[in-house]
């Protein structure tokens, strides 16, 4: 398994929006949804999602911070895409300062106040462990 860099891989990883955020029920089960980066994509091996406090993605992270991110370019697996798999610990902000940050208009549709919406969170993911497939080449990422 060879290893490279996080800088190697987040160049790759340039340009993918789209994550899938695994989490654990109460029941123990894994619960996956499609989260947005929002564009804010240059990868540091720390990850940042809007969502509600209502959502079951917040009780989860609550009960448990472990999770998990799957991301995928869209070139195929023999190509010159990737597929990146991260093990991370979560957590909970709701520190508008943090907020605006991380905020981008394109959220203005999901959010109608912005930073001031009422139950606004965002879930700050922060790397453990990374594991990538890039065609033929797997490996994992030094953190």
């Amino acid at each position: 398994m060879s290893k490279k860099l996080l800088a190697e891989i987040a160049k790759d990883m340039a340009g993918i929006d789209i994550a899938i955020l695994s989490t654990h029920t109460d029941n123990g089960e894994i619960a996956n949804r499609p989260m947005s980066n929002n564009g804010d994509v240059a990868y540091d091996g720390t990850s940042y999602y809007f969502t509600y406090d209502q959502a079951r993605t917040v009780s989860d992270i609550q009960r448990n911070p472990k999770v998990a991110l799957g991301f995928s370019s869209e070139a195929g697996l023999f190509s010159q895409g990737i597929y990146v798999a991260v093990e991370g610990t979560a957590e909970l902000i709701r520190d508008k300062a943090v907020l605006q940050k991380h905020w981008t208009s394109d959220l203005d549709k999901w959010f109608e106040h912005g930073i001031d919406t009422p139950g606004i969170v965002l879930i700050k993911v922060k790397a453990n462990r990374i594991t990538y497939w890039k065609g033929r080449e797997e490996g994992e990422v030094a953190l």
